[in-house]
């Protein structure tokens, strides 16, 4: 009995860690999933920017949080509107390998 007890203990710290990454992967996909969201929402504030004759890139900040800061390009090229946007990494080697893109295309104003 005791060698059972023992080995539960064993079991139960060891599963930690594993339980801990899987928690961790869990957060960052929840991160991505939300800065594909605000791409999406920044894309469009980008489209209607430009289709009343405005500049596509203050839009598309204005339609970010401030943790977007620096995290965002916007390009514009005959009436498509493209933003990417890097999420928060929670994993630091992941920092510079994900990236979430949207686009739309808008007729520009004439």
């Amino acid at each position: 009995m005791a060698d059972e007890t023992g080995q539960a203990t064993v079991e139960a710290i060891a599963g930690i860690p594993a339980l801990a990454l899987a928690g961790l992967v869990a957060l960052q996909l929840l991160a991505v999933g939300y800065a594909a969201s605000l791409a999406d929402g920044a894309v469009e504030a980008g489209a209607l920017a430009v289709a009343a004759g405005e500049p596509a890139a203050p839009a598309v900040a204005a339609a970010l949080p401030g943790w977007a800061d620096g995290r965002v390009e916007t390009s514009v090229s005959d009436g498509r509107i493209a933003v990417a946007l890097r999420p928060p990494a929670l994993i630091a080697p992941l920092a510079g390998a994900l990236q979430v893109e949207d686009s739309a295309w808008v007729r520009p104003a004439s």
